[in-house]
């Protein structure tokens, strides 16, 4: 019986998720928003599995196991879109997962809820909380290292790359939660602190992106970005890498917010790149920080 049957009968009965076809993923992300440059190369592979965390069409990861005996460290990767649903999916990052999965990194490839189909505050972060329990399951059933999880995330997608590993007190948008154990994070071109950021991550999407996914009134917005921020709860890492290229870098006392929870903070800036040279393998941009990308993913 094929290894990964299981996980597959597990996405035929418990959600429906929509997995573009590759020509179809292309069109949509890259003649739906101008942000989505043409540099990318967004034709998805095929995944090992189709997992499922939530029973709605988007509560799915597509699974990637590297061939060979393992332990394998696994990459969980959360795709941006300016959280704004009909701009992108999960699917733009299946080449970065699969060129990963080639160099022996495990992945699982998040898609979640946006503003506009349930998403937002708080059901994005739900998605996000609920997510993280296909780790376990996978390092359950395969040859996962579970002492190298690193979160991953692109643009919108940075800021559960690093929530996810911070304690939420009752304010947060799922209320009380403990941090995921994770190894490291890595941020590709978003935020390190969507409050702080929200005129340049405005900038990037080319419209108001953060307002509407806090989705309150700036008297009852400004605890809920306080809740989410790394001033407050600062992730627990060991550490936390930013591949930067149209967003600037973080400021000074936000990388030192972020490294209050242990992490080692480092920032790559990738001036004139685009933002998605970075996530595109083959490209030059990506090339000249994949290594980088590797040594955290590995844990070196």
């Amino acid at each position: 019986m094929n290894r990964l049957l299981p996980f597959l009968l597990l996405g035929a009965t418990a959600c429906a998720p929509v997995t573009p076809a590759p020509e179809e993923a292309k069109s949509m992300v890259q003649s739906n928003n101008p942000m989505f440059g043409t540099d990318a190369n967004l034709a998805p592979s095929a995944p090992d599995a189709i997992l499922c965390f939530a029973d709605y069409p988007r509560g799915f990861a597509e699974f990637r196991l590297p061939k060979g005996e393992g332990p394998f460290p696994l990459a969980v990767i959360y795709h941006g879109g300016c959280w704004k649903t009909g701009i992108a999916s999960h699917a733009y990052m299946a080449p970065l997962a699969t060129r990963w999965q080639q160099l022996g990194i495990a992945t699982l490839n998040v898609d979640y809820r946006e503003v506009g189909d349930g998403g937002g505050w708080p059901g994005s972060f739900e998605d996000w909380a609920a997510s993280v329990r296909l780790i376990d399951e996978v390092a359950a059933r395969h040859p996962i290292d579970r002492a190298r999880v690193t979160l991953v995330g692109h643009s919108a997608g940075g800021l559960p790359a690093y929530w996810l590993a911070s304690a939420q007190s009752a304010s947060g948008p799922v209320g009380v939660r403990a941090p995921v154990t994770a190894r490291a994070a890595i941020v590709l071109d978003g935020p390190g602190d969507v409050g702080a950021e929200q005129p340049a991550f405005d900038t990037l999407c080319q419209f108001s992106a953060v307002d509407p996914f806090i989705g309150a009134e700036p008297d009852a917005a400004r605890p809920r970005y306080a809740a989410i921020s790394p001033t407050t709860h600062a992730p627990q890492l060991d550490d936390l890498l930013f591949v930067q290229a149209k967003l600037p870098a973080p400021s000074t006392a936000t990388q030192a917010a972020l490294a209050e929870g242990g992490a080692q903070v480092t920032v790559r800036e990738n001036e004139g790149a685009s933002h998605f040279a970075i996530i595109t393998p083959g490209n030059p941009a990506y090339a000249a920080n994949e290594a980088a990308m590797l040594a955290v993913l590995r844990g070196d």
